[in-house]
């Protein structure tokens, strides 16, 4: 089956009543916020979404997307492959009842000026949520071993006999 592109925005509840399935690709081109998160991205994104009703009658986004990107080890600063996958569920933000009516599983998504959902935006979103705080390599295959981390003796505390600041204050309270 051939991988078609992603659309930029549906409208969620017009996608959600025709129960549509979007299966395709999101060009490494239009993900800028995460171009400049990472090294570089390695690929396009797989993306797959279904659009539905929940039993509440609630319009439900739930999909899954990867995509590789190059990190840099904050141990030895090299250069690894990092395949970042991720799953969400998502309900449009329509008002403070919406939000209320959400379970807990949901994540709410904003809507454009137009009632539309970004897509690609959405999806973004999730990939840099998705990304490691601190980046490493596993411990196996960082050229940094652990036993060479740590530099130098730490040294013992000399007591120093330095003046109190405060001793004069001492005198000025006794005149």
């Amino acid at each position: 089956m051939q991988k078609v592109k992603i659309p930029r925005t549906v409208d969620p509840g017009k996608t959600a009543q025709k129960r549509l399935d979007f299966d395709g690709i999101i060009q490494v081109s239009l993900f800028k916020r995460l171009s400049e998160s990472v090294s570089s991205v390695k690929r396009d994104a797989e993306v797959t979404l279904s659009f539905g009703h929940d039993e509440q009658r609630l319009v439900v986004i739930s999909g899954k997307a990867n995509i590789e990107v190059d990190l840099e080890c904050q141990r030895c600063n090299e250069i690894f492959t990092h395949l970042c996958e991720v799953q969400f569920t998502y309900t449009p933000y329509y008002s403070e009842k919406s939000e209320e009516d959400a379970p807990e599983d949901y994540d709410l998504v904003d809507l454009n000026e137009y009632g539309e959902v970004d897509l690609i935006q959405l999806v973004e979103d999730e990939f840099i949520l998705n990304l490691p705080q601190v980046a490493m390599h596993d411990i196996a295959d960082c050229s940094v071993d652990s036993n060479n981390m740590v530099f130098g003796d730490i040294p013992e505390e000399v007591p120093e006999d330095k003046p109190n600041p405060f001793d004069v204050l001492k005198s000025l309270k006794r005149e």
